[in-house]
């Protein structure tokens, strides 16, 4: 896989984030209804966003950075969904690289250390295969002042 996972255990704190992006000059944060329409918004308003900071809803970064959304949020809100609980999302671009972080509440829930193909006739299962693919790193880490986890993804452009 091209996608290089950095897991973080859910007992450790992580020490990427916006730091390691570079210098951050744009970032956008909402919250979103754990439900398939949040999703859906989520991925719109991120190609939107991206697009306002100068990466066309047409050129690969954009496409490729609203795919991994899709997935992840759409895993917040299959795998993360706790009732009456919101799932957030905060993208942050920096000069060369941009990370895409969707948080949940639920922790329990981590996304496996190593990724196996499902079986050929599975209906779902390959979400998280797909942004170990198109992402340069990905991984988890526990939330920062909130239970639950972050699932995140990095994409580096020149």
């Amino acid at each position: 896989m091209n996608g290089k996972h950095v897991f973080t255990s859910m007992g450790t704190a992580s020490t990427r984030g916006a730091a390691e992006v570079g210098t951050a000059t744009h970032e956008f944060t909402m919250r979103f209804s754990s439900t398939p329409r949040g999703a859906r918004l989520a991925r719109r308003l991120v190609a939107d966003r991206l697009d306002a900071w100068g990466h066309p809803h047409t050129s690969t970064p954009n496409e490729t950075l609203t795919l991994i959304t899709a997935e992840l949020t759409a895993n917040a809100v299959c795998h993360g969904h706790v009732p009456g609980r919101d799932f957030e999302v905060r993208l942050i671009a920096g000069e060369r690289t941009v990370r895409i972080e969707v948080s949940d509440t639920r922790a329990e829930r981590v996304p496996p250390l190593s990724l196996d193909e499902p079986p050929g006739d599975a209906e779902s299962g390959r979400g998280l295969l797909l942004v170990a693919v198109l992402a340069d790193a990905w991984g988890t880490t526990p939330r920062v002042n909130a239970p639950g986890k972050t699932v995140w993804a990095e994409l580096a452009f020149f």
